[in-house]
C-alpha cells in the first residue's frame, strides 16, 4: 500500500508544476527527520523524569528488583524512556506521514487520514494500558503461583522490564487495527464483504496471538482473546459504516 502511493507521489509528472523524483525524496527525508527530532526530544524529556516514571511502575511491587551489572540501569531507564518517546512521537510520525502521501490520496480521504491521527494515538495508548493493567499482572501472577513453594523468585531488571515491554508494547500496535482498517476501506482496499470473508482466517490468527503471549490456561486465552474479536468487529462495523456512505456519496455524485 505504501509503496503504491510512493509510487504515484514519485511517478505522478503529469503536471509541469508537480515536484521531481528528487524532491519527493527530499520530501520524505525531511519529514524523518522532523519525526526524528520529536523522537529525540520526547526521549530526552522522558529520561529527565525517567526515575519517577520507574517508581510509577514498579509501585505495586513487594521486592527490589536485581541488577547483574552496572549497565542494567542504563539499559531499564532507556526502554521505559523509550516507550514514552514512541508513544509521544506516535501522533508526529503519523502526521508527517500523512503529508508526504497527502497529494496521492484521493481527495474524499484526505481529511477522513487527517482525523484518524488522534485516534491512532488513543488507540495505542488504549492498548498498552490493556497490556500493562490487564495482561502482564495476570500473566505474572501466573508465573508466581507456579513457581511459589518451589523456587526463590528474583526478579533482574532486565528480564523484568523486557517482559513487560512484551506483554504491553505489541497490543498498541494490535489496537491499531480499526484505525487501519478505516484508511483501507477509504482507500477501497478492502470492504466489509472481504473482511467478512476473512473472517475465519482472522479469528484464527488472533487466537495464535493470544495462546502464544498468554499463560497455557483457558480464561487467561479468553482475557485476551474477546477484546481481538471485538476489535475485529468493530472494525468491521465501522467499515460497513465507511463503506456504505462511499457508496452513497459516490451514486449522488451520478
Amino acid at each position: 500500500m505504501f509503496r503504491k502511493l510512493l509510487f504515484r507521489q514519485i511517478s505522478s509528472t503529469a503536471d509541469p508544476n508537480d515536484q521531481s523524483a528528487i524532491e519527493h525524496l527530499e520530501e520524505m527525508r525531511r519529514r524523518l527527520i522532523r519525526t526524528l527530532i520529536a523522537f529525540v526530544v520526547a526521549m530526552t524529556a522522558a529520561l529527565i523524569y525517567v526515575e519517577d516514571i520507574y517508581h510509577w511502575v514498579v509501585r505495586d511491587m513487594d521486592k527490589k528488583l536485581v541488577l547483574l551489572g552496572p549497565s542494567e540501569v542504563v539499559w531499564v531507564y532507556m526502554i521505559l524512556a523509550g516507550v514514552v518517546a514512541v508513544t509521544v512521537t506516535l501522533p508526529v510520525a503519523a502526521y508527517q506521514a500523512w503529508k508526504f502521501v497527502q497529494p496521492a490520496l484521493p481527495g474524499g480521504v484526505h481529511r477522513s487520514a487527517l482525523l484518524l491521527i488522534p485516534v491512532i494515538s488513543l488507540l495505542f495508548v488504549i492498548g498498552i494500558c490493556f497490556g500493562y493493567f490487564v495482561l502482564f499482572p495476570m500473566v505474572l501472577q501466573f508465573m508466581e503461583q507456579m513457581a511459589e513453594g518451589e523456587f526463590l523468585t528474583m526478579y533482574t531488571a532486565q528480564k523484568y522490564f523486557t517482559f513487560m515491554i512484551h506483554m504491553t508494547v505489541p497490543f498498541g500496535f494490535l489496537f491499531e487495527m480499526p484505525a487501519i482498517i478505516v484508511f483501507l476501506t477509504k482507500l477501497g482496499i478492502v470492504n466489509p464483504n472481504r473482511l467478512a470473508k476473512a473472517r475465519k482466517m482472522a479469528y484464527f490468527l488472533l487466537c495464535i496471538i493470544a495462546v502464544t503471549v498468554t499463560p497455557p490456561d483457558i480464561m487467561s486465552d479468553l482475557i485476551v482473546i474477546v477484546p481481538l474479536f471485538l476489535l475485529y468487529e468493530i472494525s468491521v462495523t465501522i467499515s460497513k459504516a465507511v463503506y456504505h456512505k462511499q457508496m452513497r456519496l459516490s451514486r449522488a455524485e451520478n
